[in-house]
């Protein structure tokens, strides 16, 4: 295609007036859209994806004026949505067109909400979770029949996920109001567009939905930052550096400094500011803050009042800053497509080269940046992986359609199968969510409170009571996060949120680093923790979740480093020498092996799995290789894990690791595991709250964490007990099997290890060991001086491990 469109003349002359030419994906957005197909758009950050994608509704809106809800703009970030109303209303503005704009999110008044239902705007930015609850209205069907387009932003930040589970299941019922309705979809960052398309497309129907993509833009310059001295043996952090980067940030106009946690964010801020001698403005900015208190950050940054602004992920979509020049990631990125989205941030503009720096937390890091690296330059990106839909997820949606409408299950299971996710549904499935909705399950039908569904005489479902509605309206949502308490000075001004059990290990006096500031905790209410400024030294709040995961394509990178010393000569002196004498004292992993060491050290036997799946796959695997070793007789202390090794010590020598590695581990030991673990209930909340079997809210008033998570225990024991089948503890199951565990992961790794375990017997500690041992005993260190002494001991152990004596 080669993008013929011309776009109407009021467009035309808005981007003569700024010297610019429609882009070509820009021209070819017209094209798809003058020919009524559905379109995924694939450009580079800064190419005006999102101007593309409103392209074809703003010429369809001057061409042929008309009343009505014409486009939908779906964002993952509510702060996406506003950020696009402010850069969409300058060109409509400047060309005076009479389109109304406007943002609907979970912060929007209700009284403005309840006129963009009457009165809908031409074009509507909102969440898949707003829109759900659109839809939940009985009027969603008038509202809706005018629609022509649904703009899907970022689409691949959360269409493999819950949220787009429910987003694919929204599309099919719009669908159904307006059988006309383009879907457009845009990201900068796919590595399978052909599942994408799949996922955007009317019942999964690849070919109706045109793939469009941009033209490629400047190559990044990215670069490693090195130490001053020589990268760490441990950590994760890249704290060592900030005099460097703090040097960085002097030298250009504007950097974002990212991090990979928000505790890391809040620890990171601090060190940048104690090496900040010119006294540059710098800011914070992280999920767990006040709304308030990012869009000052956010309106500071646009009006070049910041020097550089330490982010995490909250920040990695969709912010238009052009005065950023400059990116650095601290700690390793943990996946190209991740990389070159932080990446995005600078510059912001497709020919310009965006300049970024990786800090790498130690050597394994190091070699993960290295990987990252070369994974950009070769146009590598992380895959995503599509499974089937959610129950809870599916569960909530159809609450939300008879809170609108009754409706007939065979229409509806139709309806729902429109949607790729839920394609292979079958009618018994179907069924059983529907009885959980109407009963709450066998365990629970005696109960009224569960009773939200009745099957009436006319073979149509529908809402038992009205309170079950507002029930559903004030509850609705996928993201559960983790029960919280909010952070607020003794005048109710709020600084943001911690989450409970971080809350639950303070009393008064403590001081925490919070929001850039240290605060003294004054005390503690049943959901506020009452604070004041402080200036004596604080810890840094701890933030519950899994971790970002070592991507697969890094971590087979990364392998095949270790495998071709040809490859060294591009490291540093120190990476260089570790690799060799590692390679001297024992043996590197190669490519499709598993090695195991074990060794003696200060009398105890270790054995260290060097497997490369991650964090979060390491630790389930801890846990149950642990448990087996109980069960051998090998007295097992504990373990310790980073994304590249596992590390297990005990009181007995480890000299069959074939055994512990087993695939049958998964089929013994791990159910035994995660129905005895709190994992299970932790991931029961989730489901039961996304499923609609408890409220977080009430009218009037908010639960607390402990009243939800009390219920949702209670409920669980009760179905543990009396229905073990129960829907909701099956998606939970699948949860904690598959988004908690990476047990994916782990059995690619348990059958590499019954084909080819590479087994390795040491009189002491190997080179490549020492950034996994270090860790032993860090987890109950919070910060301070102890980092210091963590770094003695790495040094003692290294200087062990690297002796060729």
């Amino acid at each position: 295609m080669s993008g013929s469109a011309k776009p109407p003349r009021p467009l035309a002359d808005w981007f003569a007036t700024r010297g610019w030419a429609p882009r070509r994906h820009q021209r070819e957005m017209l094209d798809v859209a003058q020919a009524g197909d559905h379109a995924l758009l694939v450009a580079a950050t800064g190419a005006g994806k999102t101007l593309a994608g409103f392209l074809p509704t703003l010429a369809e809106l001057i061409e042929t004026p008309r009343d009505g809800l014409h486009t939908l703009y779906i964002s993952p970030l509510k702060a996406l949505a506003v950020d696009v109303q402010r850069n969409l209303l300058t060109p409509i503005a400047e060309m005076d067109l009479p389109i109304r704009v406007e943002t609907r999110t979970g912060d929007t008044p209700s009284d403005r909400k309840a006129r963009q239902r009457a009165r809908p705007p031409h074009i509507l930015l909102t969440t898949p979770e707003s829109l759900s609850l659109l839809l939940s209205y009985p009027d969603a069907e008038r509202l809706f029949a005018s629609l022509r387009t649904i703009v899907i932003d970022e689409v691949h930040a959360f269409a493999t996920g819950k949220r787009g589970d429910l987003l694919s299941l929204c599309l099919t019922r719009l669908q159904r109001f307006a059988p006309r309705l383009r879907r457009v979809a845009l990201s900068a960052t796919v590595a399978d567009p052909d599942g994408y398309r799949a996922w955007l497309a009317p019942d999964g129907d690849i070919d109706a939905v045109t793939l469009v993509q941009g033209e490629p833009g400047a190559d990044p310059d990215i670069r490693i930052l090195l130490p001053q001295d020589r990268i760490p043996w441990s950590g994760h952090s890249g704290r060592y550096a900030a005099g460097q980067v703090m040097r960085e940030i002097e030298r250009h106009r504007t950097t974002i400094v990212f991090c990979n946690t928000r505790s890391l964010a809040e620890l990171i801020f601090q060190d940048l500011w104690l090496a900040n001698d010119a006294q540059l403005p710098i800011g914070v900015h992280h999920g767990s803050l006040d709304r308030e208190a990012r869009r000052r950050v956010e309106a500071a940054m646009a009006d070049g009042k910041l020097r550089a602004l330490v982010a995490t992920a909250s920040l990695d979509l969709g912010v238009d800053w052009g005065d950023v020049d400059c990116v650095i990631q601290m700690g390793a990125p943990k996946g190209s497509s991740r990389l070159l989205q932080r990446i995005g941030r600078a510059n912001h503009r497709l020919d310009e080269v965006s300049k970024a720096l990786l800090v790498p937390g130690n050597r394994f890091e190091f070699l993960e940046a290295q990987a990252a690296l070369d994974a950009v330059d070769a146009g590598e990106l992380d895959a995503d992986l599509f499974r089937p839909g959610a129950l809870d997820v599916l569960a909530q949606h159809l609450m939300g359609c008879a809170c609108a409408e009754p409706f007939a299950a065979s229409d509806m299971l139709d309806e729902v199968r429109g949607a790729l996710p839920y394609s292979a549904l079958d009618g018994d499935t179907f069924d059983r969510v529907l009885h959980y909705i109407a009963e709450g399950g066998y365990a629970l039908k005696a109960y009224d409170r569960f009773k939200r569904l009745r099957l009436g005489s006319d073979g149509l479902w529908t809402v038992t009571r009205p309170a079950f509605i507002a029930q559903h309206r004030l509850n609705a949502g996928i993201i559960v996060d983790a029960p919280t308490l909010d952070v607020r000075f003794r005048n109710g001004r709020r600084l943001g949120t911690v989450e409970e059990y971080f809350a639950s290990t303070l009393s008064p006096g403590d001081t925490f680093f919070f929001a850039g500031m240290s605060l003294e905790v004054e005390k503690i209410e049943l959901t506020d923790l009452v604070v004041r400024a402080s200036s004596r030294p604080a810890r840094i709040p701890k933030y519950g979740g899994t971790r970002m995961a070592l991507s697969t394509n890094l971590a087979d990178r990364v392998r095949g480093f270790l495998a071709d010393p040809s490859e060294w000569s591009r490291f540093p002196d120190d990476v260089r020498d570790w690799l060799e004498i590692q390679s001297r004292r024992s043996v590197l992993p190669r490519p499709g092996e598993l090695l195991v060491e074990t060794f003696p050290h200060d009398g105890r036997h270790y054995m260290v799995a060097y497997s490369f799946e991650g964090w979060n796959a390491h630790q389930s695997l801890g846990m149950l290789v642990t448990r087996r070793m109980e069960a051998m007789g090998l007295n097992p202390i504990g373990f310790v894990s980073n994304d590249y090794a596992l590390a297990c010590y005990a009181l007995e020598p480890i000299t069959d690791p074939q055994a512990l590695f087993s695939p049958d581990i998964l089929e013994h030991e791990f159910v035994d595991w995660v129905q005895g673990s709190a994992l299970l209930k932790r991931t029961f909340r989730e489901v039961a709250v996304i499923g609609g079997l408890v409220e977080r809210q009430h009218p009037g008033k908010r639960k607390t964490g402990k009243q939800v998570t009390f219920s949702t225990d209670l409920i669980y024991d009760v179905l543990r007990k009396y229905e073990p089948g129960h829907l909701l503890l099956q998606a939970a199951w699948e949860d904690a099997r598959a988004r908690m565990t990476d047990v994916g992961r782990l059995a690619k790794l348990l059958e590499t290890a019954q084909a080819r375990i590479r087994h390795v017997t040491l009189d002491r500690v190997s080179p490549l060991a020492v950034p996994v041992l270090v860790l032993i005993g860090r987890e109950r260190v919070t910060q301070g001086s102890a980092d210091d002494a963590l770094l003695v001991e790495a040094e003692a152990l290294a200087a062990q491990a690297m002796a060729l004596d």
